[in-house]
């Protein structure tokens, strides 16, 4: 699969630099992961700091991966959580994982680092092919949100970029809150298994209200 991730999505620099002083706070639902086998390969995409993996090796899932694009990330997880495995992923979003081979993705907080369509797209196919017919997709991410500052920041950057809800934040980042509507079409070849939303903390502090969804790969 030829790669057409945009300068707009590569944003390796911040990531492994202001990016690897921040904090990320989407809480896992446990109920979600019940009957998945502690032996099942559950890959992180987009892991960071490998806060998500070490709480799952902490949970006892004993075959735990994180991928991240920032080496700086990558380091920083392998000394703070020794029981997954890190690896720096060279050319996102492709991964080094055969078909079907996969049991459970996290992807929590990363479309919203992605700000491109086809960035999007081209990441959530790739996830589909690693995934195994029935395997889980755990999304957490930021629709559209309501307040005034983020409204304010959506008409700001609407014409420089293109998609109302992508926007620079002030530390150097490009990042994109979706519609609903762009999200469940982006996902339309999973099923729909269960969703909530929930109020979250974003990297730079504020109060956000997230959207998680969990979805099978048919």
């Amino acid at each position: 699969m030829l790669s057409v991730v945009t300068d707009l999505d590569n944003q390796l620099g911040y990531w492994n630099s202001a990016g690897t002083s921040k904090t990320f706070g989407h809480p896992v639902e446990p109920s979600w992961l019940v009957g998945i086998d502690h032996r099942a390969h559950i890959l992180d995409y987009g892991c960071g700091y490998g806060r998500l993996a070490g709480l799952l090796v902490e949970w006892g899932f004993e075959n735990v991966e994180g991928v991240d694009v920032a080496p700086n990330l990558i380091a920083r997880a392998r000394e703070q959580r020794p029981g997954a495995r890190f690896t720096v992923l060279d050319t996102p979003p492709r991964l080094n994982h055969g078909d079907g081979s996969v049991d459970v993705v996290l992807l929590f907080a990363v479309l919203t680092c992605v700000p491109s369509d086809a960035g999007q797209r081209e990441l959530v196919a790739e996830l589909h092919r690693v995934l195994r017919p029935g395997g889980r997709l755990y999304l957490s991410d930021l629709c559209l949100q309501e307040d005034q500052r983020n409204r304010s920041r959506y008409q700001q950057f609407a014409a420089k970029y293109g998609t109302y809800g992508v926007f620079e934040t002030g530390d150097g980042a490009i990042c994109r809150h979706q519609t609903s509507e762009w999200l469940h079409a982006l996902l339309a070849d999973f099923d729909l298994v269960a969703t909530r939303e929930l109020d979250v903390e974003t990297m730079n502090g504020h109060p956000a209200r997230a959207t998680q969804l969990l979805l099978s790969k048919p």
